[in-house]
C-alpha cells in the first residue's frame, strides 16, 4: 500500500521539517505581538485609571473650596 521509498521519504521529510520550523517561528512572532498588545492595553488602562483618580482629587479640592467660600 504505502511504499517506504527513501528516494521520496527523505526529501519529503526535509520539506516537512522546514515547514514546521517556519510555522513555529511565525507562531512565536504572532504570540509575541499578542502579548505586547495586551501589555500596551494594560498600560493604557492603568494610565486612564490614574487620570480618573487625579480628576476625582481635583474635583474634591474644588468642592472643598466652594464649601469653604459658602460657609465663610
Amino acid at each position: 500500500m504505502f511504499d517506504m521509498n527513501p528516494g521520496i521519504m527523505i526529501p519529503l521529510g526535509a520539506f516537512l521539517m522546514v515547514v514546521i520550523i517556519v510555522a513555529v517561528g511565525n507562531y512565536r512572532k504572532m504570540r509575541e505581538k499578542e502579548l505586547q498588545a495586551h501589555q500596551e492595553l494594560r498600560t493604557r488602562e492603568m494610565e486612564h485609571e490614574r487620570k480618573l483618580k487625579e480628576m476625582e482629587i481635583e474635583k474634591a479640592k474644588i468642592d472643598l473650596e466652594k464649601a469653604k467660600k459658602t460657609s465663610a
